[in-house]
């Protein structure tokens, strides 16, 4: 009779019966997690979100801390206004301007909410934060970020508070990026302005910056050189710079502070050769978009590319087939890193002479030549569409991108790199699924770009302050109601500024038909540059999603780059922080923008097929609150009063005795002009600005300035000196 067959054991269960015989705990224990385990995931679950609240709590009671002073027990005090917010005063200066005390007006914000906005890092990172303490101007042992040097440019300068320890001037702020300090810019260098009357400096909040970013970053640059090249010519000033950037701590060595040291020397002297425009923007002005194009154009140019270019040069003769290799290097990856940059940089400064490296330039990147005034910020948030010809839509991601762009061109870091396989990140930005993906890592934080887009949601246009600078004329100002109805509403609409629901509908209106300067709005539509790393994707543009080719219109690189940097997570936090932050601003982007996708409205030419950014031939009229305090006028600031704004522009054949917009004059001074509502313009040796120059035409807008004829065959008569004068009294009252 044949034997039964023996039962086969599993070894893992006979040794869990042995473990749950002789451990009767651990079998309870066990049994307890299969019952229980939902509750304990819950509760869990539970701890983290209440954690993450906690902590979220306590940033924001830190973020919000600082009130203008430099004590950490200032806060219980009141909301701080005795403070000025930090502000430093000017006794006289170059332009013989002076305020002695500093008044902000009432916009929404508490001392508190603008300091925040003052300090509030968006990865902007110039150079290494110790740098700019122990940076001298050349020649001198005067500090270059002292507080005259800092005026002179026209950044607002400000005393030690508790979130600006160093007293830095308004808009500079620390950014560390992967455990290292940089200098930096906030929102607010550019969108935070003064005007001075009588003594008094009026702080405005989102207006427009009268600095002037260009000389700042050349002047910046010769420093940096100037302290380079101390180690031979001038040893004592390259001793003290090494010991004052050595004795904050931060640098291990002087060979470390030399290396740092000739890197951001040469990227700051390129950076300059490579924007160097034609026409001067001086003060109030900047030609941001042509800038953070190539910045863009610099960090997607793909290493194939840059060979080709290269190749192109040396067979024209432009320089050696030898220096090309030299400049690229032995192995060079298709995304370039920060090393390989750097190298190439330094290569093409020590090889080649001006004369061709203007002409690797011009194979590369466009000429930033068309300056525009920096655009003031209240009613941002609740505007259809954004930027001076309308190029930043304010659906959906809009606001995010549209700032993550300008981080972008305030000098973020972008450590963008390719890595095998997929991501969620790559999916999102339009990569698809492939073997290879570009991490668009940066220094961007996305996260406080989206708060502070969100800050200023509650930020109000300023109203004129009478006790300061005059009552206005209650009779000339309902006369001048009537006109504004006549000649202006049409294209600005009036709004409440109290109003928590506002929304602005921008009015676009075509290049040919409003007659201002048309270089930054042609810009926008010609420039094109290599797309490298973003070759052979997609990109939606007015009439449908557009293909990127070999060349395509700077326009739609940026639009994509900017996509792919905010669907990619920040490296600088942990991972719960950078998941949880992520998820945060890509949900709150789709999901509580109240603002939705929309036509342009106006008298423009649509985006077609064959054209899809057409409409950027125009610019846009918004509404007019504020516009007091928001000179110089036309986008390209071209007209220094708005008095002067309501004249024509002299044209052939116009009598030499007649009043017109003038054709030069002086920029610089803060110091306002209540009777035409405007800036200083004469009297002063500043930066000189002439309107015959490409880019500063000041012809244009000119509605009310002369007899129009108008659709219905009648005439609309030009503005008398009475009713110009009726017609800025009702504009100080917007």
């Amino acid at each position: 009779m044949p034997k039964p067959a023996k039962a086969k054991i599993d070894p893992r269960a006979a040794q869990a019966d042995r473990v749950n015989g002789k451990f009767p705990v651990i079998r309870q224990g066990l049994h307890f997690l299969k019952q229980k385990w939902h509750k304990l995931t819950f509760f869990v679950f539970l701890f983290l979100i209440m954690a993450f609240l906690v902590d979220a709590s306590i940033s924001t009671m830190y973020d919000y801390w600082d009130v203008g002073s430099n004590s950490w027990f200032d806060r219980f005090r009141g909301d701080g206004e005795q403070f000025q917010r930090g502000a430093a005063t000017v006794a006289q200066d170059q332009f013989g301007d002076q305020f002695l005390t500093v008044k902000y007006l009432k916009q929404g914000w508490k001392p508190s909410e603008s300091m925040w906005f003052y300090n509030i890092t968006q990865g902007s990172d110039l150079l290494p934060y110790d740098f700019f303490i122990a940076l001298e101007k050349p020649g001198t042992s005067e500090p270059f970020r002292s507080n005259e040097n800092m005026n002179f440019y026209r950044y607002l300068i400000q005393k030690p508070t508790r979130g600006n320890p160093d007293g830095l001037p308004v808009g500079f702020v620390k950014d560390t990026h992967y455990g290292k300090d940089y200098l930096g810019f906030t929102c607010a260098a550019c969108h935070t302005s003064q005007l001075n009357y009588n003594g008094t400096g009026i702080r405005i909040d989102g207006g427009p910056s009268g600095a002037d970013m260009d000389s700042f970053l050349e002047d910046l640059s010769k420093a940096l050189s100037t302290t380079l090249n101390a180690k031979e010519k001038d040893k004592d000033a390259y001793a003290r710079f090494v010991k004052n950037v050595m004795g904050r701590g931060n640098y291990a060595s002087e060979n470390d502070v030399a290396e740092d040291l000739k890197t951001f020397s040469q990227r700051m002297a390129m950076y300059n050769v490579v924007n160097r425009s034609a026409t001067r923007y001086g003060y109030s002005r900047l030609d941001a978009f042509g800038r953070i194009y190539n910045r863009v154009l610099e960090h997607i140019l793909s290493g194939e590319q840059l060979k080709e270019v290269l190749d192109d040069l040396a067979s024209s003769g432009k320089l050696t087939q030898a220096e090309a290799e030299v400049i690229l290097g032995k192995e060079v990856s298709s995304v370039l890193s920060g090393e390989q940059r750097d190298h190439i940089v330094e290569h093409v400064a020590q090889l080649l002479p001006r004369k061709a490296q203007l002409e690797l330039r011009n194979q590369i990147f466009n000429p930033p030549n068309a300056p525009v005034s920096y655009p003031f910020l209240w009613d941002i948030p609740q505007h259809d569409y954004v930027q001076w010809n309308g190029i930043a839509a304010n659906a959906g991601l809009g606001p995010i991108g549209r700032n993550a762009g300008e981080a972008i061109g305030v000098f973020a870091n972008l450590d963008w790199s390719e890595k095998p396989g997929f991501s969620l990140s790559s999916l999102i930005s339009g990569q698809g699924f492939k073997a290879q993906h570009i991490s668009f890592r940066s220094s961007i934080n996305v996260h406080n770009l989206r708060r502070i887009e969100d800050k200023l949601k509650s930020l109000k246009s300023p109203q004129w302050p009478g006790e300061i600078l005059g009552q206005i004329d209650q009779k000339r100002r309902a006369r001048g109601e009537a006109l504004f109805a006549n000649y202006c509403a049409s294209c600005h609409a009036e709004i409440d500024r109290d109003d928590p629901h506002r929304r602005i509908v921008a009015h676009f209106s075509s290049v040919k038909d409003i007659g201002t300067d048309p270089k930054m709005a042609e810009n926008g539509i010609n420039y094109s540059g290599l797309s490298g790393i973003l070759r052979n994707q997609y990109v939606s543009a007015g009439p449908g999603n557009v293909l990127i080719n070999e060349r395509a219109p700077v326009a739609s690189l940026l639009t994509k780059a900017t996509l792919s940097v905010v669907a990619t997570p920040s490296g600088d936090k942990n991972f719960v922080r950078r998941a949880f932050d992520w998820a945060d601003d890509l949900l709150a982007a789709f999901f509580s923008n109240d603002i939705k996708a929309s036509m342009k409205e106006g008298n423009y030419a649509p985006d077609t097929t064959a054209e899809p950014f057409k409409s950027l031939l125009s610019y846009k009229a918004r509404s007019l609150n504020g516009i007091w305090a928001t000179a110089p006028y036309l986008h390209n600031g071209s007209v220094p009063t708005l008095y002067d704004l309501l004249l024509p522009k002299k044209q052939p054949g116009d009598p030499d005795n007649g009043e017109y917009r003038p054709s030069e004059f002086q920029v610089g001074s803060r110091q306002f002009e209540p009777d035409k509502v405007g800036l200083k313009s004469s009297g002063y040796t500043g930066f000189t600005f002439r309107t015959n120059l490409p880019g500063n035409s000041n012809a244009g807008h000119e509605f009310g300035t002369r007899d129009r004829k108008m659709p219905d065959g009648t005439i609309e008569p030009a503005l008398t000196h009475e009713q110009r004068l009726d017609l800025l009294e009702y504009l100080k009252s917007l």
